[in-house]
């Protein structure tokens, strides 16, 4: 069964590359779909199989498609040829990794949507609930999403693997593959430990997305990509000039729509950062700047449990009263900027240089 995945009118696409890296999803799917089917036991396991891969499709449709589009600039910065498949299937399975993250990490923040839509952990423990199964629905959704999560890994390599580029660049970049999947999990544990102090650390939410969001997010992909195409450490030295800061300011955009951003337009409730007690840099932020009856009525709600609508605009109130809002935007655009400083002395072709100017643009000046 052969999935389309729109676009969204957000999209930074030149050569296609959205829509190409959507297809050889698709394709992919269609092939582990048809390989996996084979070796269920009987007609009820074939359908529950199809049924699962149904929901990753669902949960693959969308998505910023950031880092693909950063894998592919990255190619082609190093002088990677536009019409080659091989560097599409490489970036495709970016969005597999991606997917892998993402699941687990609605596991651990015990979120129940993501882009809009029930977390694939929640569809899970639903349909276990409808269908009157045996046992816990939230243990089997949550066991399910991770074997899903656990899947869309191994997934990611085979797809990697099998992209058809050279195998001696496919042998170089695993080193580097295998380092930045170690950033991801530490930035992942820095992250769930730092939700489990009392207070939360400016500093200790820098550290957090410089190694969850900058590294992995923009850096990496741009080495996966310029590795591929057999770019020198010069070349890769400024792509880490120019992503890490820009990653940074990605994740502070982020920050902030997880407190401000439209659910419409996110995905996520209104204020579902401050309902779940994120600790991002802005409300660490805002615990430093906050003065004291404004941090008390912050730990009073925190403490109280789910927060309600009211508490949630009262805490919005002193996220920008506080000046935390402003100090955030300022932070934004000072690594934005050293990111725009880092892509001035970058020697990549002209027509590189506009797309990653564009998508320095996508990934901090957006409501999505």
């Amino acid at each position: 069964m052969t999935t389309t995945f729109p676009a969204p009118t957000h999209a930074v696409d030149v050569d296609g590359v959205r829509e190409r890296v959507d297809a050889a999803l698709s394709r992919f799917l269609d092939m582990q779909e048809d390989r996996y089917r084979a070796m269920a036991a009987d007609d009820t396991g074939r359908a529950q199989w199809a049924a699962a891969i149904d929901t990753l499709r669902s949960f693959l449709i969308g998505g910023k498609r950031l880092r693909p589009a950063f894998c592919y600039w990255g190619w082609r910065g190093a002088g990677g040829d536009a019409d080659d498949e091989g560097i599409i299937a490489a970036a495709a399975a970016l969005e597999l990794l991606h997917a892998f993250a993402l699941i687990h990490d609605d596991i651990i923040d015990e979120s129940d949507t993501r882009r809009g839509a029930p977390s694939l952990h929640r569809q899970h423990a639903d349909l276990h609930h409808t269908e009157r199964m045996r046992g816990s629905s939230e243990l089997f959704g949550t066991s399910v999403a991770l074997l899903l999560g656990d899947l869309c890994l191994a997934w990611f390599h085979e797809l990697l693997g099998s992209s058809g580029l050279p195998q001696q660049r496919l042998a170089a970049v695993q080193p580097m593959v295998a380092q930045s999947f170690a950033e991801l999990v530490l930035g992942q544990y820095l992250d769930v430990a730092e939700q489990a102090r009392s207070t939360h650390s400016v500093e200790r939410a820098c550290t957090i997305i410089h190694y969850k969001t900058a590294k992995y997010t923009i850096e990496r992909p741009l080495h996966l990509g310029g590795l591929l195409a057999g770019a020198d450490a010069a070349l890769l030295d400024s792509y880490t000039a120019y992503a890490l800061p820009l990653g940074e300011a990605f994740q502070l955009r982020d920050d902030v729509l997880g407190v401000f951003g439209d659910a419409a337009i996110t995905g996520k409730p209104v204020g579902d950062d401050l309902r779940t007690r994120k600790p991002t840099v802005l409300l660490a932020t805002t615990r430093r700047r906050a003065d004291a009856a404004q941090l008390d009525e912050v730990d009073r709600a925190f403490a109280a449990g789910d927060l309600d609508d009211e508490q949630v605009r009262r805490i919005q109130s002193i996220v920008v009263d506080s000046g935390a809002l402003a100090e955030c935007e300022r932070l934004i655009t000072r690594r934005a900027d050293s990111a725009r400083d880092a892509l001035a002395a970058m020697r990549v072709p002209n027509h590189v240089h506009g797309m990653l100017t564009e998508l320095l643009t996508a990934a901090t000046d957006r409501a999505w």
